[in-house]
Order: C-alpha cells, then structure tokens, then sequence
C-alpha cells in the first residue's frame, strides 16, 4: 500500500507519485464538482423518444406513490399509449428547432456557463460546475462518473428547486445517491438544500417582476404566482412545499413593498383524480376574471427555467381559461432562467455550500 503522505509530480491535470513505481496509474489532480441538477427533457417530441422520457418519470415512486402492481399496469397499457402523442405535440410547439432540444435544455446549459465562469473567476480551475437532469439526458450517473474521472474528490450536489418536496429535491439526490454507488473511489458529497426563502433569490424574483411591470401600459390588477403542484395527501404526510411556496410569495410581496392580496398563491399541473394543493391555478385565473379582474400577471417562481408548464400550460391553458372567462390582458413573467441576478443568487448559495471546502 502507498504512503498517503507521497509528493507528487502534476502534469498535464494528472499526478504521479514521485516514490511510485512507473506501472502506477496516474491521480487525477484533486478538484471539487458543482453538479447542478433539473428534472429533465426528452431528447426528442416523437413518439417513442416521449414514452422514454414519460415511462421514467411517471415510474419514479417519489413523483407516483402508488403501489406498482396497481400503478404500473395503468402506466404501461394506457397512460403511456396515449400521453406521448399529447405531450409530444406540446413539446413541439416549444421546441428548440435551431439547436433541436427542449428549451429547459437550452436553458439549464446557459444557466450552467454562467455559473462556471462565475465560479472560475473565484476559483480558478479547482472547481467544475457541470449539469445533469433527474430523468432523461444527461444523466446524473454519468456526470458523476465524468466529475469522478476528472479528479473531483469532493461533489456539491445542486438541485435547482426553490422549494423542497419529495417529487423534486429528494428524487434527484436520491438518483445522486445512486449514482454514488457505482463509484469505487467515492468522493466526499454534499447536497444543497431549498433556497425559497434566500434574499438573493427573493430579490432576483422582484426585479423580474418590476421589469415586467415597468414595460407595461397599464398595471395588472393582480400578480397570480403558479407554483407546480402536488396531491394534498403529500402536504399532509409531512411534506413542507406547501408552507414554502406561500412563504416565497409572502416575502416577494414584502420585497416589492405592495398589500397583502396583491400576489395570489395557486397550484398548477394537476394530474389523476384525487385532490391536489389548492386553489387550482386554471381555475383561480378563471374566477379573476369573473370577479372583475381584467388584466393580471402570473409568475412561476417554483420553476429555476422556463419549460413545458411554463410555456405551453402557463401561456396556453391557464392563459386560454382566463381569456374565455372575459379577460383581457395575461401577462407571462417568464421564469429567472439565466437572468444575471438569478446567476448571482445560484452562485451565493453554491459558495455558501462549499464553505471549508474551498
């Protein structure tokens, strides 16, 4: 066995032990990973590239809790001859042509470059910053496998959600977990926790929503934050999304320096029959409408990138009920993406996390 306490000879980003016998293999000269994570995209809108994409994602108990002998007939026989052709047809209607991938693809990458060069102006080269997605492409097994064969010794693990729940935060750190596994040569791990509540985030989200506003003729009467929802039962068995959205949309109203009842706090992307977070984001704009609210903005603030539920759900569905309720001025605040306050505000909380490692 070598001694641990062996100098080194660095070449070309690899050290040789200067008392090893020439036949050792190279050490990769240490370094830490940044591994951001999002929940993933198919890498096509046909047919079977969306069965691929839907069967992973509705397959994973943390998002489907049913029992699989129940869950998985009912996926594989009827769900999932159907659902590709419906989502597919929506994923086209927002997909990337030029570079031929999702937009949230397109996105996470452009939020991920200008992490990196943040973090290199900080760190130098001692530091990787890569992304990797919960389903689909790239996968978070062979990011880890890649930062592991780049000499990254120690891995924070980043899941961009805002807000914890069991259906995001904890699916993707399991699946690093996983990953984890497979590595003979561990690296020390870290997983960073829900940001919902960190001023530079919180500030991040009021800017954009200022912006908006400015570019404006005439204010909305109401700003409708839409956050993704999920079964009540989950809220219900100890699941803390639900406190931290309304949190969010409290703090940002606070920010802002507007009423109370200025931001409404609704739930989106309901799907199977039992009962969800409430009120119902499409049904909520709807009842604006009729109420006498004319002209509203909604927001995602629950979403680190615009995807399908932002730019076809927000901007079509909820966009479409609240006009055919006698609407007359929707107004989409897209989502941070790779806005720089929202950069800035990723980079704080990753040098925040990777205090005493570097």
């Amino acid at each position: 066995m070598l001694d641990s306490t062996q100098s080194t000879v660095v070449t070309a980003g690899t050290a040789r032990l200067a008392h090893a016998p020439a036949t050792h293999p190279p050490v990769r000269r240490a370094r830490i990973g940044v591994l951001v994570a999002n929940l993933g995209t198919p890498d096509n809108h046909d047919y079977w590239s969306m069965r691929r994409y839907l069967n992973e994602f509705l397959s994973d108990k943390r998002v489907i809790d049913y029992p699989s002998w129940k869950w998985q007939p009912l996926l594989q026989l009827i769900i999932l001859t159907k659902r590709p052709f419906t989502s597919g047809a929506n994923y086209k209607l927002i997909w990337n042509e030029e570079k031929n991938e999702s937009p949230l693809m397109t996105i996470t990458r452009a939020q991920t470059a200008a992490i990196a060069a943040q973090i290199a102006d900080l760190h130098g080269d001692t530091v990787m910053v890569d992304f990797c997605m919960r389903y689909g492409n790239p996968s978070t097994r062979s990011k880890v496998q890649a930062m592991v064969e780049a000499g990254c010794e120690k891995i924070l693990f980043f899941p961009l959600y805002p807000h914890y729940a069991g259906a995001t935060s904890a699916t993707a750190n399991d699946e690093f977990f996983r990953a984890l596994m497979q590595e003979k040569r561990q690296p020390a791990a870290r997983t960073v926790a829900e940001y919902f509540e960190h001023p530079a985030y919180i500030d991040a989200l009021a800017q954009s929503v200022e912006r908006a506003y400015a570019a404006l003729d005439h204010r909305p009467d109401v700003l409708v934050a839409s956050y993704h929802g999920m079964p009540k039962r989950y809220l219900m068995s100890g699941d803390p999304y639900h406190c931290q959205c309304a949190k969010t949309s409290r703090l940002l109203r606070e920010r802002l320096g507007w009423d109370r009842g200025a931001i409404d706090t609704t739930f989106q992307s309901v799907f199977g029959p039992e009962e969800w977070l409430k009120p119902y984001t499409v049904e909520h704009v709807a009842d604006l409408a009729r109420a006498g609210k004319k002209r509203i903005a909604v927001m995602a603030p629950a979403f680190s990138a615009d995807c399908i539920e932002t730019l076809e759900e927000i901007n079509g569905e909820i966009r479409e009920a609240f006009e055919h309720a006698g609407g007359e001025v929707f107004t989409y605040i897209p989502c941070l993406n790779d806005d720089p306050a929202h950069v800035t505000a990723l980079v704080q909380v990753i040098t925040e996390n990777l205090a005493g490692w570097v």
